[in-house]
């Protein structure tokens, strides 16, 4: 990914420098297991271990510039690091990856970058939780309209809405949890997963020193359907930004304006209209979205590999890996930098609740029409009836509120008593449950209400 979406902390994880030395490890800890059931020398483990220390210690640029020199030569990756690290270790390194193939180093360091870099996507999406519900809180009891199909419905809360997405990223965390489990699987069974050249106690050692588990049938390589499942989630995920982004995207429109993105002072929106606040932050969430979306199919793919290993797998995830968790980090550190500065505008929330002159009361006047002792088809055709008077001549001088026009109609002119409509139409019935939704959501029931 290139760098203007890359944080330091996640592309390392990705350098050529921590693949070897994770590479190393690997390497070493099977060594050490040989010598421990005394398939090796231990004296030769512990050279091994020591000599290779001392040169992953000042590993550097160099040393890859080295590797990839032999690499050239011999055409295979693994060799060429096994070579260079013979030139390191000396006559011992007869016993490195002795029993080994190159997908029990391969596909063990995967599994290791990927619970690296889950964990780091977990961290993010602890702090994406931390500033929502922040603003979930604060803005528990700020009213707001809610829309369906991009209308004005009835009102609910900034809160709630915020909850809501809340209780997406916390489903995404336990996600991502289960799908750092899946991937955190060690590999060591040599050539068709046999085990014909290597004890089965050499895979549990290495599997249990890094913190991974052995995978059960390996056939030379670990399984794809586990890597498939891990970049699924992290497209669910980028949804959830998304989805967070658009909402956030309608909501500064500038006929909507009820909330945006913090405009720093220094900021300019357009270079040749002085007056634009663009939401450039979510619409750019919006397509690094697509980016991480986009490799979910490759993943997929890679499932159907020929017999006990082909390695068409193999160059996609050299691309997806690296790009899809790097991307998505930097993603949901910029959603929570977004929701942290997020800008809220109650009072334009409340102005657009009326901006239709009443008619987002009409589901609870409907009801409290037929708790009148009306019919529902009768109260339905009212209703509607004095919202469509309403919604027509909005701004003209001959409209009227809903209000007015439910009370002049006909039909329940004298019928309906003024308080019936008056707890119909009062908002704060859209607050009266928020409580038993926040405990649901965050185990809590938040600030009450100052009302």
């Amino acid at each position: 990914m290139i760098p203007r979406y890359s944080r330091p902390i996640m592309t390392s994880i990705w350098a050529p420098e921590n693949r070897y030395r994770i590479w190393f490890e690997i390497e070493a800890l099977a060594c050490e297991a040989m010598a421990k059931y005394d398939f090796i020398p231990k004296e030769s483990a512990k050279a091994i271990r020591e000599q290779g220390d001392k040169a992953m210690a000042s590993f550097n640029a160099q040393d890859v510039t080295a590797i990839d020199d032999i690499e050239a030569k011999v055409r295979h990756d693994v060799i060429a690091f096994l070579t260079w690290l013979a030139g390191k270790i000396g006559e011992d390194s007869r016993f490195v990856h002795m029993g080994m193939t190159s997908s029990d180093v391969l596909d063990t360091c995967l599994a290791v970058q990927l619970t690296q870099a889950a964990d780091i996507l977990l961290e993010d999406i602890d702090k994406v939780l931390e500033a929502i519900k922040k603003q979930a809180f604060e803005h528990k009891y700020t009213l707001t309209i809610g829309r369906s199909h991009g209308i004005h419905a009835e009102p609910v809360t900034f809160g709630l809405k915020l909850a809501g997405y809340y209780a997406e990223f916390a489903r995404n965390k336990n996600r991502l949890l289960q799908a750092r489990q899946e991937i955190a699987t060690c590999a060591i069974s040599g050539a068709v997963g046999t085990y014909a050249h290597i004890d089965p106690r050499i895979e549990t050692y290495v599997a249990e020193h890094l913190g991974l588990s052995a995978e059960p049938v390996s056939t030379q390589v670990i399984p794809r359907d586990r890597h498939a499942a891990f970049f699924a989630t992290l497209g669910v995920i980028a949804s959830s930004i998304e989805r967070l982004s658009i909402e956030i995207r309608h909501l500064q429109r500038s006929e909507v304006r009820e909330a945006e993105e913090f405009f720093h002072p220094d900021q300019k929106g357009s270079s040749a209209m002085p007056h634009k606040r663009n939401p450039i932050l979510t619409e750019n969430l919006t397509g690094l979205a697509r980016i991480v979306r986009s490799h979910v199919v490759p993943a997929m793919e890679n499932v159907a590999l020929w017999h006990e290993r082909d390695i068409s797998h193999s160059s996609v995830e050299r691309m997806i890996c690296p790009d899809g968790t790097i991307t998505l980090d930097f993603a949901l550190n910029r959603l929570a930098g977004v929701m942290e500065k997020l800008v809220v505008y109650p009072e334009r929330m409340q102005e657009n609740i009326e901006s239709l002159g009443g008619v987002v009361h009409s589901g609870e006047v409907l009801l409290a029409l037929a708790r009148a002792g009306l019919s529902r088809e009768q109260s339905y055709r009212i209703v509607q009836r004095s919202a469509m008077e309403t919604w027509t001549k909005l701004g003209k001088p001959e409209g009227k509120s809903f209000r007015e026009n439910l009370e002049n109609d006909p039909e329940i002119t004298g019928r309906i008593d003024a308080s019936v409509l008056d707890k119909a139409m009062d908002g704060s019935m859209h607050v009266q449950n928020l409580d038993h939704i926040y405990q649901n959501v965050f185990g809590e029931t938040g600030p009450k209400s100052k009302n």
